[in-house]
């Protein structure tokens, strides 16, 4: 930590100094390191057990462990679309549109035009008014 003392205000000065008296009372109230560790050893030798027992190379405090929600499980739903070249080819209206219809639609065909017969309604439709703007008239 640099600190430029040329710069610094008279206040910042005083309470620079007064954090370094306390800083300074504190180390020199510490006892040596050797010291307080001899004592920790002869204290775990007391109770029977070396330091590495009770520190190893583990940490001494264990990082908490998330735990993650359980997925829900996406239930299966039945094919609305087919290619009819290929009968293997097919899509339930959820998700991503596969590549094999993005490619047909692109050349100008509907999506409508792949409904298997009897499963209803198409899902892909670009007519719905979620996530528009709407411009209103001012009067």
């Amino acid at each position: 930590m640099n600190i430029n003392v040329d710069k610094l205000s008279l206040s910042e000065l005083n309470s620079l100094l007064i954090a370094a008296e306390q800083r300074k009372q504190l180390i020199s109230s510490r006892r040596p390191i050797a010291l307080v560790r001899r004592k920790l050893i002869a204290l775990a030798a007391q109770y029977g057990y070396t330091i590495e027992e009770l520190y190893g190379d583990q940490p001494v405090t264990e990082p908490p462990v998330k735990k993650r929600a359980p997925r829900r499980k996406l239930s299966k739903v039945a094919a609305k679309y087919r290619d009819p070249e290929n009968k293997h080819n097919t899509w339930s209206g959820r998700g991503r549109m596969p590549l094999w219809l993005a490619q047909k639609t692109r050349y100008g065909r509907s999506v409508a035009d792949f409904l298997i017969p009897g499963l209803g309604r198409p899902t892909a439709r670009k007519s719905s008014s979620v996530g528009k703007r709407r411009l209103f008239k001012q009067v």
